[in-house]
This record gives C-alpha cells, sequence and structure tokens, in this order.
C-alpha cells in the first residue's frame, strides 16, 4: 500500500496565519484506474496569492476548502502509470498541491521538457512566476524602450524575475525595492537593478525619489500599501502601473488603508491595471521560447530559497509571508 503525506487547511486565519490552522496527514492510496499516474513529487511551491484562498470570501478562486489539501504548483516524476501519455520517468507539473505523492488522470499533469534546469525553476523563473513578469511587463504595463522602472519587493520570486526582464525588453533604468542590504546588494549585484534601496529605512516616497530624479514610467507592483503610494507620487505623466499583488496587506485584520494621493490617477493621465496571470497563458509558448534562451545564456538568472521536508512546508508558506525567501520560495520532498 502506497501511502501519502499531506498538508490541510484547517481553520480559517485571522490576521497572520499560524500553525495551529493546519494538519499533516496521511492518506492510503488506491490502485492506479485506467489512464491515471502515481507522481513523486520533488519540489512544491508557497506563494503569497495562497494567503487570500485561505479566507471564505468572493474573489477570482474558490477559497482553500476546511478538511482539503492546500493545493498549488509542484513538480516531480512519474513512478508508477496506467496512462500511455506519461509513462515512469516522466517529469510534470501539478497543482495538486502540498503532498509527497500525487495521484489522479494523467491529464492532471503536464509533462515537462528535459533540460540542464532543475525541475524546481518551472515553479518559478521557467515557469508562473516568470510568466507573470513578462505578463505583467510587456501586456499589462506595455514597457517601452527607454523607460524607467520601479519594481517592489523586487528580491521576491516574481520582482527579482521582474527586474531582469525589464532590462532585456527595453528600460533604460530599473529600480528596486527590498527589505534587508543584504537584499539591496543582490538587486544591484546580481541581478543587474540601477537602483535599489531597503524600504525599512525610511519612507518609500523619498527613498524612490532620490533614486528616480526624473520620475518612473512603470510600476510593478508585488506589495501594495505605501510602495503604491509612493509610485503614485513619483509616476510621470502617462505612466503606467501594473498590479501583481499587496502582500503588505494580506495579514492586515480590518479595512486596509488605501493610497492618499489617487487625485494624481486623473492629473497625470495614469493607467492602473491589476491582472492575474491565469488570464493570459496565451503568452505561454511565447514566454516560454524566450526564457528558455535568456536562462541558457545568462542574460536571467534566479535564486531559490528551499524548505526540505513535506511536514515543513507550512514553516516555508509562513516564512516567505515574513520575507525569509530570496527569489522563490519552495519546499524540497
Amino acid at each position: 500500500m502506497t501511502t501519502s503525506t499531506q498538508i490541510q487547511l484547517i481553520a480559517r486565519p485571522v490576521g497572520t496565519p499560524t500553525p495551529d490552522d493546519f494538519r499533516v496527514v496521511t492518506e492510503e492510496l488506491p490502485a492506479l484506474a485506467d489512464g491515471e499516474v502515481r507522481v513523486g513529487n520533488e519540489f512544491i511551491s508557497v506563494d503569497p496569492y495562497m494567503r487570500g484562498r485561505m479566507n471564505d470570501t468572493p474573489s477570482y478562486i474558490p477559497p482553500f476548502r476546511l478538511g482539503a489539501v492546500m493545493t498549488g504548483g509542484a513538480v516531480g516524476r512519474v513512478i508508477e502509470s496506467a496512462a500511455d501519455s506519461l509513462p515512469v520517468g516522466t517529469p510534470v507539473l501539478s497543482f495538486l498541491g502540498w503532498r509527497d505523492i500525487a495521484q489522479g488522470p494523467a491529464d492532471q499533469f503536464t509533462p515537462l521538457p528535459e533540460t540542464d534546469l532543475p525541475l524546481s525553476a518551472y515553479l518559478g523563473a521557467a515557469g508562473m512566476t516568470g510568466l507573470t513578469a513578462y505578463a505583467g511587463l510587456l501586456r499589462i504595463a506595455g514597457l517601452r524602450t527607454g523607460e524607467t522602472v520601479f519594481i517592489s519587493g523586487a528580491a521576491g520570486a516574481v520582482g527579482s524575475v521582474a527586474g531582469q526582464l525589464a532590462r532585456l525588453l527595453g528600460a533604460s533604468k530599473v529600480i528596486g525595492s527590498a527589505g534587508s542590504a543584504e537584499k539591496v546588494a543582490l538587486l544591484k549585484d546580481r541581478y543587474g537593478f540601477d537602483e535599489a534601496f531597503n524600504y525599512r529605512d525610511g519612507a518609500v516616497v523619498d527613498q524612490l525619489r532620490a533614486a528616480a530624479a526624473d520620475g518612473i514610467d512603470v510600476y510593478f507592483d508585488n506589495v501594495g500599501g505605501e510602495h503604491l503610494e509612493a509610485a503614485l507620487d513619483v509616476l510621470n505623466r502617462g505612466g503606467r502601473a501594473a498590479l501583481c499583488g499587496a502582500i503588505s496587506a494580506y495579514n492586515t485584520e480590518g479595512e486596509p488603508t488605501g493610497p492618499r494621493n489617487m487625485g494624481n490617477i486623473v492629473t497625470r493621465t495614469l493607467r492602473l491595471e491589476g491582472f492575474l496571470v491565469g488570464q493570459h497563458s496565451d503568452l505561454q509558448p511565447e514566454f516560454a521560447q524566450r526564457m528558455a534562451a535568456w536562462l541558457s545564456d545568462g542574460s536571467v538568472v534566479f535564486d531559490e530559497t528551499v524548505v526540505d521536508g513535506i511536514e515543513n512546508s507550512v514553516q516555508a508558506f509562513l516564512g516567505m509571508m515574513k520575507g525569509a525567501n530570496t527569489g522563490k520560495m519552495v519546499v524540497r520532498v
């Protein structure tokens, strides 16, 4: 009998989630039915959007069900197959989430190419994370050659890729914010940002003005809150903001406070647009081809923060929400 260790959500968090909101369970898996496969996951993803799905509120995607496995991205290899389309050994991506062994119909698993990249890259730079950065800059913000770009949360999974793609897509200056001196150094020395600052060192708007004397044309928002207000203050006329996330408010109890300078949207003819990466899957073939080349020739580099053990998935998630990661946070099963 094969068993699967899984992480379930058992309570709706109030404010910041705690380990008590989850539990680890072991499930016995039935024999494979025709057309099914069994996959040994090697890495699972923990992502900021998962916090919103823990709330029982209307959103773009249904909330996690209590007593059910936390779903999300996972990569692994087929270890048993009753489906001709996915023989044993095939690397695959699924969204069956926080479990060491995943089992189901073959169409729930997407085969991945055999490359020199680690499988975990398909949860990050070569996967949904990278596509998020690509779609946000190219389609939502309409980045043009010679423009100045500001990226908040720039040392995280999406931000670190977005900064590098901004330059490759024509930006003349790329500015990023991060939460420590070490991350600021990484932005400039490894990811090629022109300017970077530690948002904990002072008012974001003051630091952004100093870094962008001529203003910014594009803002890629992963943080919201004070960062969004600062960007609205520094965006040039006709500037655009791609709103990807607002992690600063995800654990807020009560009503979050919005920017106080929304009038700038009118007076400077700004455009702010929120987006979901799932709405831009038509870009996937183009993105995959271009990103493969950029990763191969070193034009794009990526980092991962790896937590070992499926039983430590909750700790990885909580750490990511507090900014403990550089690049993509993943759990190595």
